[in-house]
């Protein structure tokens, strides 16, 4: 008799667990044999109907709760004075900090979904249910946040579960992700073409717009949005007024209002970021909340926004009901809109930090018309001779809305098409892409980020963990740069470089002057390309310039040259790589720029991470393993070097 170890028996418990609707489901594909189009199709299908349907009745829970806290429980004790309704938020905090303390996590979110479709390993099990009423006990109670993202994560699990169950590829697993996702955004906010796009956008990456993926995101979006229409109505989450234009020249306007979008923005995400590192006691002055229990937090976010909903009701909860006030002209004062502004931005991160589950688009969107109301008046009273040739302050709220969630998310797609769903009217589109684009712009201006899977994936260790991305942070530039690069007189004719870097097997080489410093760097595709025109003249009645057939490698390189420096991260090296598709860099001296120390090439990246993680894996079993000098020369004196 034989016992499983721990993590095997909690593998086949777990899959045990999983429905059994599922499994008969597999085993009914397996024996007709559909080809994989088919089964995909069938899948989203599938992933459609049953996120519509989930996105319905998360909708319902979240109305039932409201009216059990906000409405009946409020009607018994409210007699009591104002200060009860402080009651309703911390009750919701209860509640949910129960559930953590009962079940430790509610689940992965989207972004360990999207590692997990591109080679992660998933950590956490699946739970969409719990998360679905924990959201909905969140949002129902009072909580800063808003229901889009729990019905994104609702449609991802869904794809996420039945690729697991079915065991499909890789890229499968991840198109049925993204369909569940499009399917979740389309049924949230009844948008199908921005569940789409964010699906294309977001989850799957710009390298995904396929014609079969499309197909297959699209079909689980319409059908996720046609239950949702069917189950909560056809009207759009807001009734948005009549655009206006008064004037062409009202457009640079709008680009100031994208300005104060990538502020707000930026102020968005890192007072999130902020507020769950005060809660996990990482700053100076919070590392209290560190020590106190995880389920307790929730109950501590819950009375910071019940206290300052006594003074400000109207950050409770998702808020469209004041974003629809604003979209529809309530007078609203500048000072109150500020004021809104800033309470809003806090009471969403505290949300956020202490542990309630909701999702960040609607109060992105909060803040975005609160924004472009306040925008458009202080236009008006700085320069009332604008004012004039100005739109409404409504006008101003929609592409806010739009600008502060594209900046927010970083898809600009997704916002403007969102928004044109809600509004369906063209006439806003220009003012629309001129507040998004530039807010993104400046986003990524001021907080930069680079997709470190991405990178990995370029270099083919997409499929690391955590800890193994942790290992090649320690590499630096001179662990894996080539020592002695090819080297070639920027004299040179093309052919003549042709034939050395062809007979010598290399992909480039630096390109020098008289005195040997660095003037460039050219590639086999850099060669090819002045072949390739030359042919294009052989096989044409036109003669072949001189200037042409006499080319030199000063001529065809590329003399503007990032680089990179011996002592640097290899990953830092890495993200200019990627940012500029480059392949390779050029390593030099700090003090010197002409002075050439090294290449670094993809294939030597890849090849010096991969010796790494053996390294890492050979300690486990050898008492002496090769230090990574010894390694590295070998390695060198393999490459001739």
């Amino acid at each position: 008799m034989t016992f499983l170890p721990p993590t095997e028996l909690r593998k086949v418990t777990e899959q045990l667990v999983l429905p059994s609707l599922s499994a008969r489901l597999a085993h009914l594909i397996n024996r007709f044999q559909p080809s994989p189009e088919t089964v995909v199709l069938f899948l989203a299908v599938l992933i459609g109907g049953g996120t519509g349907m989930g996105v319905v009745t998360f909708h319902y829970l979240i109305q039932l709760i409201h009216d059990l806290t906000l409405v009946n429980l409020m009607s018994v004790i409210g007699v009591w004075g104002s200060w009860t309704l402080a009651c309703v938020p911390t009750v919701g905090g209860l509640i949910v900090g129960l559930m953590r303390w009962r079940t430790q996590d509610f689940g992965p979110g989207l972004s360990s979904l999207i590692a997990a479709s591109q080679g992660t390993e998933l950590r956490q099990p699946l739970r969409p249910v719990t998360k679905m009423f924990a959201a909905s006990v969140s949002l129902g109670s009072g909580a800063s946040l808003g229901p889009e993202g729990p019905s994104v994560e609702i449609g991802a699990n869904f794809g996420m579960l039945l690729s697991l169950v079915l065991q499909v590829s890789q890229e499968q697993q991840r198109l049925l992700l993204g369909a569940g996702a499009a399917a979740g955004l389309a049924a949230g906010f009844n948008a199908p073409i921005a569940g789409v796009f964010f699906a294309l956008e977001v989850v799957m990456g710009a390298t995904s717009f396929a014609t079969s993926a499309v197909s297959v995101v699209l079909l689980a979006a319409v059908l996720a949005a046609l239950i949702a229409q069917i189950g909560l109505g056809a009207q759009p989450a807001f009734a948005l007024p009549a655009y206006q234009v008064r004037s062409p020249l009202e457009l640079p306007i709008y680009l100031g209002l994208g300005l104060g979008a990538s502020l707000v923005s930026v102020a968005y995400t890192q007072l999130i970021s902020l507020a769950k590192a005060c809660f996990a006691g990482q700053i100076i002055g919070f590392e209290f909340l560190g020590r106190i229990p995880k389920y307790i937090h929730p109950i501590i976010g819950g009375v910071i926004v019940g206290a300052v909903a006594l003074y400000f009701p109207q950050i409770l909860g998702t808020g469209y009901g004041t974003v629809q006030a604003m979209l529809q002209d309530v007078e609203f004062s500048l000072q109150l809109l500020v004021v809104l502004l800033v309470v809003k931005l806090l009471m969403t991160a505290i949300s956020a930090g202490s542990g309630f589950v909701g999702g960040l688009f609607a109060p992105a969107m909060f803040l975005g018309a609160s924004l472009g109301s306040a925008y458009a008046k202080v236009v008006s009273l700085v320069a009332p001779s604008i004012g004039t040739y100005m739109a409404a302050p409504p006008a101003y709220a929609m592409v806010g809305m739009a600008a502060v969630l594209a900046g927010s998310v970083r898809a600009p797609l997704t916002a403007i098409l969102m928004l044109f769903e809600l509004t369906r009217d063209y006439r806003i589109v220009l003012p629309l892409m001129a507040a998004v684009g530039l807010s993104v712009w400046l986003v990524e201006r001021i907080k930069p980020t680079f997709n470190s899977n991405s990178n990995l994936q370029q270099i083919g260790l997409a499929e690391l963990k955590d800890e193994k991305v942790d290992i090649l942070e320690q590499i630096l530039v001179e662990d894996a740069m080539l020592t002695c690069p090819k080297q070639l007189p920027a004299t040179f004719g093309v052919l003549e470089a042709a034939v050395e870097m062809t007979s010598d097997r290399c992909h480039s080489a630096l390109v020098i002057n008289e005195a040997e410093q660095l003037v460039g760097i050219v590639s086999l595709e850099d060669i090819n390309r002045a072949l390739s025109l030359w042919q294009n003249y052989q096989n044409s009645t036109i003669e072949i310039p001189s200037n042409l057939s006499s080319q030199t490698l000063m001529e065809i390189c590329t003399t503007e040259i990032l680089y990179a420096w011996r002592d640097e991260p290899l990953s830092e090296a890495l993200d200019r790589m990627t940012l500029r598709g480059l392949h390779q860099l050029p390593v030099v001296a700090r003090d010197n720029h002409e002075r050439i120390l090294g290449l670094l090439e993809r294939e030597h990246i890849t090849l010096t991470c991969n010796l790494a993680l053996t390294r890492k894996a050979i300690r486990h079993y050898l008492p002496i393993v090769p230090s990574t000098n010894m390694i590295i020369g070998q390695n060198s004196k393999v490459n001739g070097h």
